[in-house]
């Protein structure tokens, strides 16, 4: 199943959902684990009938879901057809049902409080060093390139942040960085609140997609928005 752009994703207008990364997000608040319990039976059913499921997460007083497919297909400029991890007109329909469930338990979304981290290695030799991290990381050498065409190591069950390589700059003394994904809607909050707590921001010229944060030892973090797939 094909692959969907941002703009397909913000057509869809999903109320309950964000797009973080490579997958839909959602989080729906819940007043206790019995609650949380059926809700997320009820989903699973839903996930039976579309023969496609989210990846699920319960604590208290939430429930934190997201949406992904594992055989998306990405055709990149050449026409060569790659099999990816990304939002799929399955992920559509079943984010449409959650939320019709979540309506009928009478559970109410959360939007703004999705979040997920990625981080960010920069290097001229990611081809060389990945097999490194995918062992480190997962213990699994196929997590080199799960899900993505480049080298990214992605752990297949999700228990470590995803690991993207990207050009080194030779002026840098950072190689890693933080990528923290949150809803279009609390990005200004966020970025204020790390200004307040002696933060600076250090390059905002790709925002509000990309924000570069600095702390005072100068360790740097990004905000990060997919403005492409935001509810219009």
């Amino acid at each position: 199943m094909d692959m969907l752009r941002g703009d397909k994703i913000a057509e869809a207008n999903l109320t309950d959902w964000r797009k973080l990364a490579q997958g839909l997000h959602a989080r729906y608040v819940v007043d206790d684990f019995g609650a949380a319990a059926r809700f997320v039976a009820a989903v699973g059913e839903a996930g039976d009938a579309l023969n496609h499921h989210p990846s699920v997460s319960i604590g208290k007083g939430y429930v934190d879901l997201k949406l992904v497919s594992d055989d998306a297909i990405y055709r990149d400029g050449e026409g060569t057809e790659h099999v990816v991890q990304w939002v799929t007109q399955q992920d559509i329909d079943l984010a449409r049902r959650i939320t019709e469930i979540a309506a009928d338990h009478k559970v109410d979304a959360d939007p703004g409080a999705v979040s997920m981290i990625e981080l960010g290695l920069d290097t001229a030799r990611s081809a060389t060093i990945a097999p490194v991290w995918a062992a480190l990381l997962t213990g699994k050498a196929e997590s080199q390139g799960h899900g993505s065409p480049s080298d990214e190591i992605r752990d297949a069950t999700g228990r470590v942040p995803n690991l993207w390589f990207g050009d080194a700059d030779e002026t840098s003394n950072q190689r890693f960085h933080v990528e923290v994904y949150v809803a279009p809607e609390v990005a200004e909050q966020r970025i204020a609140a790390a200004v307040a707590a002696g933060g600076t921001v250090v390059d905002d010229s790709d925002a509000p997609a990309l924000t570069v944060i600095a702390d005072q030892d100068g360790n740097q973090g990004i905000i990060c928005v997919d403005v492409s797939a935001a509810n219009r």
